[in-house]
């Protein structure tokens, strides 16, 4: 792990790195020293590990305490784009436009990633639970959308997640990889969500085999999650992850 830029404000450093060819942030309480929760944030389709919603959550994940990681899933971000996932999203741009189901469009993408970024996460894991000021701590996983996409697999995948705030994303593609799912999930739906039908989403909350699961929805479209869900989310971490 290569660290190439770090900065400090308000009580959070800010650290950018690269791990092989995978590039990454992580933030920590300023001068941390010792093991810490650690919490794993996927972010959307078309954005990058320091897209300004993730930086925003990170900082307040960390201010409380908690280390938080963020990488570019692959084909974003700092990560070059290969034949196959051009292919793919030009298809599912062309798809949408012409009407078609969005969600099964949606799933192409997230399966063409989800192998990729599942390896990607738990080396970077790994490595970053190797840092003094991180350890061995319990981890979380926060990913909507395509963070919900490439996170259902690694959850299901990955032992050391011990809960998950999750959402803003339907079944397809989804259903057997979430029935493997049984750390306790917080799971937000949009009720006006223009991407994903609402059948969907209440389709994938019912796959996960979590025996302590919330659905948590709210009014609006897309990318309108009311900012009380963050508040809601630090608290969630909180009880889970202490």
């Amino acid at each position: 792990m290569r660290f190439t830029s770090q900065t400090s404000s308000d009580g959070v450093t800010e650290q950018f790195f690269t791990l092989d060819e995978i590039p990454g942030v992580l933030w920590t309480p300023e001068g941390a020293c010792g093991t810490r929760p650690l919490i794993l944030l996927g972010h959307g389709g078309g954005q990058h590990k320091a897209a300004p919603a993730n930086v925003s959550r990170a900082r307040r994940y960390a201010a409380e305490g908690f280390a938080v990681l963020a990488i570019d899933a692959p084909g974003h971000g700092d990560r070059p784009q290969d034949e196959e996932f051009g292919r793919i999203a030009a298809e599912m741009r062309a798809g949408m436009a012409a009407g078609r189901n969005p969600g099964a469009l949606v799933a192409g993408m997230h399966g063409h990633l989800a192998g990729q970024a599942v390896a990607d996460w738990q080396a970077v894991l790994s490595a970053v639970q190797r840092l003094d000021r991180v350890g061995a701590g319990p981890v979380g996983y926060c990913g909507l959308s395509m963070g919900c996409g490439l996170g259902i697999p690694l959850i299901a995948a990955e032992p050391r997640i011990r809960a998950a705030v999750l959402g803003l994303l339907g079944v397809h593609g989804l259903a057997e990889d979430a029935a493997r799912i049984t750390v306790p999930v917080r799971f937000l739906v949009q009720w006006d969500d223009q991407l994903v039908p609402r059948d969907q989403s209440l389709a994938l909350f019912d796959a996960l085999a979590s025996a302590h699961k919330t659905l948590h929805a709210n009014p609006g479209r897309h990318g309108e999650v009311p900012s009380f869900e963050e508040d809601d989310s630090l608290r969630f971490f909180t009880r889970q992850l202490s």
